[in-house]
This record gives C-alpha cells, sequence and structure tokens, in this order.
C-alpha cells in the first residue's frame, strides 16, 4: 500500500461470504461539497449481506466490482471546495450515498459532507460505527413517519436486534409505552432499553396478549408471523411501519379492512437526525449494542455472523490499523 492506494473489500461476483476479498485500490478524491474519511471502523447490517449475495435493495445497479458496506465512523482528512459544516481533523459518523454504492469497507470514504454529523462524544469509533443505518432506520420510522407521542404504545418486533434496541429507545426517549418481541433469552436486555412489555414470540401469540396498539414497528417482516396480526391489533387509524420489504397485498388488504394504515421505509442519509441522535447518545438515553468485532480482513465472518439472524444489538468491522 502507497500514499495513493488503500486497503478495501472487493468483490467480483455475488454470491457466498467467500466473494469478499481483500484488494489494494486508489484512494478517492474529495469533488466539491464532498469530504474524504479515513474510516476507523464499518457497521455491518443485513443488506450488507444480502447486497454482497446479489439481492439487497431492488432497482439499485450494482456494477461490479464492487465495495460493500454504508455506516461508517472515522474522522474527516480532506474537504472538497464549498465545504464549511466540518473541516479535517473532525470526528463523524454517517450512512453515506445508501442504498447507493458508499464503499464503506474501505479506509478511506469520500462523500458529501452532509452524509455526516460529528460523531457523539462519548463513545468511540467502534460503537459510533454501529449506529448510522440502525438508528437512522429507527428514527425515521419513529419520529419522522409515526410522529410518536408521548403515551402512544408502539410495539416493535425483533426489538433486540440491530434496528430494534435502537428503535425501543428513541421510542421511550419520546415517551412512549414500549411493547417488545424477541426470543424469551432476550427479555432482561429488551426491558432494560425501556420497553415496559415484553413477548416472547416463541412461547406466545402476541396478538392474543396484545391490543390498543397505535403504532407497529414491523423489522421481521413475515406477512403470517408479524404482518397480518399486527394489523389485528391496531387501534383504528393506527399505523403499520413494514421495514424489511414494505407492505405486502395480505398486509394492506388486511389494513383496509380494518381501518388502519400502513407503509413500508427505506432510509436515507439524514445529517439533522443524525445530529439529534448523537445528541440521544451524549445525553446517556441512547446506547449501542456491540455483540461482536471483526477486523477488516473478515469481513466474510462478519456476513456470515450477521446472516444468522439472531445477533443482539450490532456487529462491526475495525479498519484502521
Amino acid at each position: 500500500m502507497t500514499d495513493d492506494t488503500m486497503r478495501a473489500i472487493r468483490q467480483d461476483a455475488f454470491g457466498p461470504s467467500s466473494v469478499l476479498h481483500i484488494a489494494e485500490v486508489a484512494v478517492p478524491v474529495p469533488l466539491p461539497t464532498e469530504v474524504r474519511v479515513r474510516v476507523h471502523a464499518a457497521g455491518v447490517n443485513p443488506v450488507d449481506w444480502k447486497t454482497r449475495a446479489g439481492g439487497g435493495v431492488s432497482g439499485v445497479p450494482r456494477p461490479l466490482p464492487f465495495t460493500v458496506g454504508w455506516d461508517v465512523s472515522g474522522v474527516v482528512d480532506a474537504v472538497g471546495f464549498g465545504v464549511t459544516t466540518l473541516k479535517p481533523g473532525d470526528e463523524v459518523f454517517g450512512m453515506p450515498w445508501f442504498p447507493r454504492e458508499a464503499g464503506a469497507y474501505a479506509e478511506y470514504v469520500t462523500a458529501p459532507s452532509r452524509h455526516f454529523a460529528r460523531k457523539p462524544r462519548t463513545i468511540g469509533h467502534m460503537d459510533a460505527a454501529a449506529l448510522p443505518l440502525a438508528s437512522l432506520t429507527a428514527w425515521q420510522a419513529i419520529v419522522d413517519t409515526a410522529g410518536v407521542e408521548a403515551g402512544q404504545r408502539v410495539l416493535i418486533h425483533a426489538a433486540a436486534g440491530g434496528v430494534g434496541h435502537l428503535a425501543v429507545q428513541i421510542a421511550v426517549a419520546r415517551g412512549a409505552h414500549v411493547i417488545g418481541t424477541a426470543s424469551g433469552a432476550r427479555e432482561e436486555f429488551v426491558r432494560g432499553l425501556g420497553a415496559e412489555e415484553f413477548v416472547d414470540y416463541r412461547s406466545a401469540r402476541f396478538d392474543e396478549q396484545l391490543d390498543d396498539v397505535d403504532v407497529v414497528i414491523d423489522l421481521v417482516g413475515d406477512v403470517a408471523q408479524t404482518g397480518v396480526p399486527s394489523i389485528g391489533i391496531l387501534t383504528p387509524g393506527g399505523l403499520y411501519i413494514g421495514v424489511p420489504g414494505g407492505i405486502s397485498p395480505e398486509v394492506a388488504a388486511a389494513a383496509e379492512a380494518r381501518g388502519v394504515r400502513t407503509t413500508g421505509i427505506l432510509v436515507e442519509p439524514d445529517h439533522t437526525a443524525l445530529a439529534a441522535i448523537a445528541e440521544l447518545v451524549d445525553a446517556g438515553r441512547l446506547r449501542v449494542a456491540v455483540e461482536q468485532t471483526f477486523p477488516l480482513e473478515q469481513a466474510g465472518a462478519a456476513h456470515d455472523a450477521v446472516a444468522t439472524g439472531h445477533t443482539q444489538g450490532k456487529i462491526v468491522l475495525e479498519v484502521a490499523r
């Protein structure tokens, strides 16, 4: 590696985690309004392994070779013309370019300066890298889409997962009465995040225990397991938000019959929300759980861990050496 090149994870084909490999590529140069960030850590999300395998967000071209990843925490080391909000040396975190290629599994990334925000002061890069995609998904669902208010009953499916454990805390910070579903082994964790009620999906049907729910955040997306049953427990005019995959025809029909609302959501870069999330972290009202870390060279193993679907919190790649 020279001053003009960097380490990056590349793939020359879509397929299993074994297609990921370390390569030496050119260091990117920031264009006007962009910053270059020296990446200290990169978060790993389900969309990463799905994209690697040839899926991910439909309708987005993926020309090969490709570098996957969107969650970044690092230090600005160069700025393009016109950037006024950040300068070299600033510690930042963000989710640049999503759902287009960001190349986060690399030692440097470039993106518009407003795709980043200053990293929370009270946590390190490994924790900060776990936040952007998951916390922005939770924020944009709970705050921007549902407009959750104090006293509302919010049900979060997969409450112990990457998005779920942050969604619980953001809803609690809004003053909501939060109910989480997960396996029974995760109950203490989910309640520790502030959930007032918990349902073990393996031993009980949530739709037989709950009613009068104002908002459902469905992070499972199974039509029979969580989709249609969630519609039946919503209050009149309540809102069902389907995060993975949007709204199925079955869920849409059930919602129309019951007189409740539905919407899908796809997260997008958001400087303002990132800044608000950082404030919650620094105020001690939002914490991210990092279950496991891997060096950059073991990106494939990190993908395999996330693909199990049973992580508690997040998995992160350590990039800087």
